[in-house]
Parts: C-alpha cells; structure tokens; sequence
C-alpha cells in the first residue's frame, strides 16, 4: 500500500493557526457509514448523533510545556527540543531541530540556569535524543521556562491563550508532547449535555509523543515503524467497556489516540479490556479489522499521516477521502485547532 495514497490537496488557509472564538463552537461533519451520506452541523448538534447508551472514551493526558529553547555552548547556535518522555530523574528522550549535529557530548544552556547534554544518539526511537538536564527539572519548571509544543504547521509562537486552549477541559495527566486534539471541542456544557441524554462517558490517558504525529517518510505504509506511546487504563473504564460490549451498546473513541489505547489493550482471549498501564506501537491502516471501537469523533488530519491512515482503516480510504474532499468544498477547518468529524 503506497503512502502516497493516503494524500489530498488542502489550500494553506484551512490551516487553523488559532482556535475558534470559543470553545465549543467548531464545525462538525458528521459520516455516516452504512448509508454512505454527510451531513453538515456545528458542535451543539452533537447530542442529536449520540444514541444513548453509548460508551464515550476520552483521553484526559494534559500537555507538558516540552517545547526547550536551548543554546548550544560551542557555537552559540539556537537549538530547539521537545521533551519527549521522562527516562529517569535527570534524563529526557527528546526531538530536536537541526538533528544531525545534535551529538552525544555536545551541551546548552537553557533558561533559568539550566544546563542540558546530548548522552546518546538515539533514545528508545529513531530520530530522538538522551538528554540530561542539570540541575534536574521538573514540571513546576517547564510551566516557567517551557514552552506550549504547537505543532509546526501553526505558524506562529505559543501565546498566554494556548495554556488553555491547548487543553482538553478534562485534562488531568501531564505527559503529552502534543494535544489529544479531537478533545479540544468539547466543553462542561456539552458534556452535561451528553450526560442528560444518557451517553456514558470514561477515561483513558495515553501521553501523546512521536508515535501520533511523526510523518511517514517510507514509500510503502508498511515500511513504516511507530514510536512507543506509555499508556494507562483505570478499572472502571475496563469494566465500562466490558459492559457495553456485553450489552450491544457502541463504543465512541474521542480522537485516534483513545482508539489506539483501547485498540492496544484487547485481550481478544478473555474479550475483554486489559486495566492498568501499557505501551503501544500499533499502527492502524486499512486492511486493520477493529475489535473495540465502534464510532470515532475526531479531528481532519495532514495528509499521509499515521492518523489519515487509521481513520481510513475505520471508515475506508476512498470515503474518508471524499469527506476530506467535501470539507475543502465547504471550507472546513483542518488539523489541531481545526473542526471536527463524527463517523457513525
């Protein structure tokens, strides 16, 4: 299967650089699977879609302020890094601009006082750094010093506003690198609304790192390989879907990396969801047969992506192609601060 396939024209200002007005207030095409249809709304038609009885399974990670300005000692060139995990109490796995001089013995100077040195050329992924930070900082720090790591199709530098709007309303677990995006839309009003119509609603948390949004650059989709993403699944939610797969009610995963992490964590043997924590480097494209999730709310995503790739597992290429196609038409918001897509 070429990645190439998995592309689509979109002009540059469908680019959502900031998020709408208020949250809550974003487009929504709604696909609608069996009977091959779209329909166009806005986020408080939601409830109208949403059967009751359906399970709705949201991811609470928070973003980490992982975005470092640095400056390399000897040579005084800018450096940018991007925390990707914590390995131990002073070391990071990291991205970083301008990768290959980025060497094991080469150091910087961050804000506050701080110093960083390259370890090892690689951490647990391809592409990535060992960094230790000294004095050892933590996330009180990054809230100072850090940064809001907005992805680079945002052409501009995080502000005050994307401390909050960055963030899922219900967002508890800092370790995300990036946003669970498809979170982004939803507000207290619109989840009592849920709640009243009777829709259940549970929790997992996935921190979101290079294994949701690193580009595929290999020619063929399977030659491309995922990062490993931590992930952690309560008791309750567990037991949640354990019921509604009992029962015949729907399983709605909230963004792709909700449907990854239930995706992972599917002991087909016992059919039933594993709790606690967990890895994962699934990797979801079309021929992926879906053991858990039954509708996805999400966000439109860049093109040959990992995550265009999974939608397209669970809705089929060539109809999620035309959705995208119909969203350009009626100019549609695209990507994390973007509209959004519920397919039924």
């Amino acid at each position: 299967m070429k990645t190439d396939d998995f592309s689509f024209d979109l002009p540059e200002e469908l680019i959502a650089q900031n998020p709408p007005e208020r949250r809550g207030e974003s487009r929504l095409l709604v696909l609608e699977r069996k009977a091959g249809s779209i329909i166009h709304g806005t986020m408080a038609d939601i409830t109208n879609y949403i059967e009751p009885g359906t399970l709705m399974v949201f991811n609470d990670s928070r973003v980490r302020k992982a975005r470092l300005f640095a400056t390399a000692q000897d040579s005084g060139a800018k450096v940018e890094f991007l925390l990707l995990r914590r390995l131990g109490p002073d070391t990071w796995e990291a991205a970083a601009t301008k990768l290959k001089k980025q060497r094991p013995g080469r150091r910087y100077d961050l804000e506050g006082g701080v110093g960083a040195e390259v370890l090892a050329q690689e951490g647990e992924g391809e592409g990535t750094r060992v960094l230790k930070v000294t004095p050892p900082i933590d996330d009180a720090w990054l809230e100072l010093h850090g940064h809001i790591p907005l992805p680079p199709y945002i052409k501009r530098e995080d502000g005050v506003p994307d401390a909050e709007r960055y963030q899922t309303v219900y967002s508890r677990a800092i370790g995300s690198a990036a946003a669970p995006t498809a979170g982004l839309h939803f507000t207290e009003a619109i989840l009592s609304a849920l709640e009243a119509r009777g829709v259940e609603t549970a929790f997992v948390t996935l921190h979101v790192g290079l294994g949701t949004f690193l580009p595929v650059r290999s020619e063929e989709v399977e030659g491309h390989a995922m990062h490993r993403e931590e992930y952690e699944i309560p008791e309750a939610t567990a037991r949640a879907v354990g019921r509604a797969k009992a029962e015949g009610r729907p399983v709605l995963a909230v963004g792709t990396t909700s449907v990854r992490t239930l995706e992972s964590a599917w002991d087909e043997a016992s059919g039933s969801l594993r709790p606690g924590p967990g890895s994962t480097r699934i990797f979801m494209y079309p021929g992926y047969r879906f053991k858990v999730v039954d509708r996805l709310f999400t966000n439109f995503h860049t093109p040959k992506s990992t995550l265009l790739m999974l939608v397209s597992a669970f809705a089929g290429r060539e109809e999620i192609l035309a959705a995208y196609s119909e969203a350009v038409r009626q100019r549609y918001r695209f990507f994390s601060y973007g509209d959004a897509m519920l397919i039924l």
